[in-house]
């Protein structure tokens, strides 16, 4: 388990929350979310209210983790610390765009 990655809050990092390496590969990544979805479910906790919160919780931590190391794009902005899941999807975050404003500037002064 590796606790390398972005930051999603100062939590735990989402590779942490899945229990793989960050070199994990995506049939790694569905098969460890797959196991976690199903021990942490909430309608499997429904029964004990003790834990029915914890369960939700968890599960929702999961999800997150899931549906950001399962999309390369998002993956990749998380592994270089700049993947906020707060931000919109169809929005470029401005450390991206500051990052391609100062590229651009400089390709264009070596070409």
């Amino acid at each position: 388990m590796d606790g390398g990655g972005g930051s999603n809050g100062g939590s735990l990092s989402y590779y942490a929350i899945l229990g793989i390496r960050k070199d994990a590969s995506f049939s790694d990544i569905r098969s460890a979310y797959h196991k976690l979805a199903m021990k942490w479910h909430p309608d499997r906790s429904a029964k004990n209210p003790g834990v029915a919160g914890e369960a939700k919780r968890r599960f929702q931590q999961i999800q997150e983790a899931y549906s950001v190391l399962s999309d390369e794009n998002k993956r990749s902005m998380y592994d270089a610390g700049l993947y906020d899941p707060l931000e919109e999807e169809d929005e470029v975050p401005p450390k991206i765009s500051s990052f391609c404003a100062i590229t651009a500037s400089y390709c264009m002064i070596r070409i």
